[in-house]
Parts: structure tokens; sequence; C-alpha cells
């Protein structure tokens, strides 16, 4: 395929409004230099920094508002990430949903602490790893390999945030996630588009076994009926495989199709912003975003 053809987009980032290391505007002002057509930022469950992004727009890249939630993933199903994509922040359903979902990460949050504490840790400090109103994980697992107690992030969580993690030292919890229906309906009200974020991982033996197309198929078109828009079918971490195997997928179905990289700059740092597709790939998302 000609290179004109391509361009580059990325409707998959996160900045330090949630648990990335760029502000919204250092984002913009990457994306803006770099050519990008467009880019939305997705925070996890909040929209703190779209007023930021925003600002920077005007020039040739289009930036869109966006968040990220967990949501209930579906029976013998273990993570569904939504992406709300072309939403307003002001919606009074989404920020009730926010407020909610923000309340069950808090909970989960101190379950965690008391967690680390019964194993012998302070945990001082661990509230300024925080940006906003936003405690996750990543920021636990930037705090213990910060003070010496992993050699790295990716150890913390292996040693002490999965859900699979050894048993004598798992710290994690799980917290109230939105039910489907719910998070569809409260980003339809913002004038949003529902995106499943990073598909590979909504079974997690699909790390082991590789994805099940006709498994995840299936639930997909359930799904649709519900009120999934589209399905991030390019992923950053995709194999070329898995990228050939979900585009099959979201064209079978006729879902849209959204290309993220999931940036979290410095905190994951084997990722770097941007997706080069295909114009006539990424044109109906475009469109229906009024992006173009």
């Amino acid at each position: 395929m000609d290179g004109a053809d391509k361009i580059t987009v990325d409707f998959h980032c996160h900045s330090t409004a949630s648990d990335g290391t760029c502000a919204p505007a250092e984002i913009a002002e990457k994306a803006a230099s770099r050519g990008f057509a467009a880019l939305a930022l997705t925070d996890h469950d909040n929209c703190d920094g779209i007023a930021e992004l925003l600002a920077h727009g005007g020039g040739a890249t289009r930036f869109a508002a966006g968040v990220e939630l967990s949501i209930e993933p579906g029976g013998g199903f273990d993570m569904f990430h939504l992406l709300g994509i072309g939403i307003d922040p002001g919606s009074a359903r989404l920020k009730a949903l926010l407020a909610r979902i923000l309340e069950g990460r808090n909970e989960r949050n101190e379950r965690i602490i008391g967690n680390f504490r019964r194993l012998g840790f302070d945990m001082a400090g661990i509230e300024a790893y925080s940006h906003g109103d936003v405690l996750a994980r990543p920021h636990f697992a930037r705090w213990l390999a910060d003070r010496g107690h992993t050699a790295s992030v990716s150890e913390a969580f292996d040693r002490y945030l999965l859900p699979d993690s050894p048993p004598e030292t798992r710290c994690y919890e799980e917290r109230w996630q939105p039910s489907q229906e719910e998070a569809f309906a409260a980003v339809h009200e913002a004038g949003g588009l529902c995106v499943m974020a990073h598909p590979k991982y909504w079974r997690r033996r699909w790390r082991v076994t590789g994805v099940e197309i006709d498994d995840a198929a299936r639930e997909l078109a359930r799904l649709k009926e519900l009120g999934l828009d589209g399905v991030e079918a390019l992923y950053e971490a995709n194999t070329p495989e898995e990228n050939v195997a979900f585009v099959r997928l979201a064209h079978r179905l006729d879902f849209l199709k959204t290309a993220g990289s999931d940036f979290h700059g410095s905190n994951k740092p084997t990722i770097h912003m941007g997706m080069k597709v295909s114009k006539g790939y990424i044109a109906p998302f475009l469109e229906r975003l009024n992006l173009v």
C-alpha cells in the first residue's frame, strides 16, 4: 500500500490526569508536531485533562474528548475496557457514572493499602503519586519501584498487583464496575461512541492460547445489540496476526474500527504514541466523530 495513503492517529492515550506521565498539553503538542491527523485523550475514569487538550486545538491535528472505563466483562470473560470517544465531558449522566466509579476505586484502594500494610509496608507518600483524583495500580507499582521494594514497575505488578500474583504477596483487589448497558448508555447520552479497547485482553487465557475468534465473535455480536459501536482492532501491543484477525472480525460484524497505542509516557516506555493507518481504514470512524 502506498505510504501516501497512510495517516497517523491515536484514539487511546493517557495523561497525568490518570496514570500517564505526559500532561495533556504535552500530548497535544507531540501530536501536532508529528503531524497526527487525529488524537483522543482517554484517561481512566475521568475527563479532567480534556479542557487542556482541547485548548491546543485549531491546527491540522483534530482532537477528541474521550475516557476509558473498566466495565463488567461479561460471563466467563476477564477484562473489558471501554473507550468512550467523542464525548461531552459535561454530560450529567456521564459525570454521575464517573463519580460512582471514583468512589469504587477509592474503596478498592483502601483495601489495597490495608493489604500492603499487613505485609509490613508503611505506604507513606502513596497519595502523592496520584494525579488529580485518580490513584491507580500503576501508581502503587511506581511507588514500590521508587522505594526499592521491587526492581521495576513490571515486577511490582507481577508480585503484588495482579489477580494471579502469588498468594503470599498478592495485594490486588477487585473494584466496582458499571454494567455494560449502563456504561454504553452513559457514553451515548454524552454524544460519544463506545469502542472496546484492546480486545486481546478480554479473556486472560488468550495470552496463552491465542485469541479464540469464534468465541469473541459470538459475544461481540451480542454487545453490538447492546450498543457497542466499535473495536480497537489495531492496537500497539497486538501481534500482526492479531491485528489481521480483529480487523476481519470487526468488518464481519460491521463494527467501526479504531487504532490506539495505549500511550502512558514513561510508565509504559516501550509504547510510543501514534498509529499509522490507511485513510480508508479509519475514515468511517473519523466521519462519525466529525473529524474530517
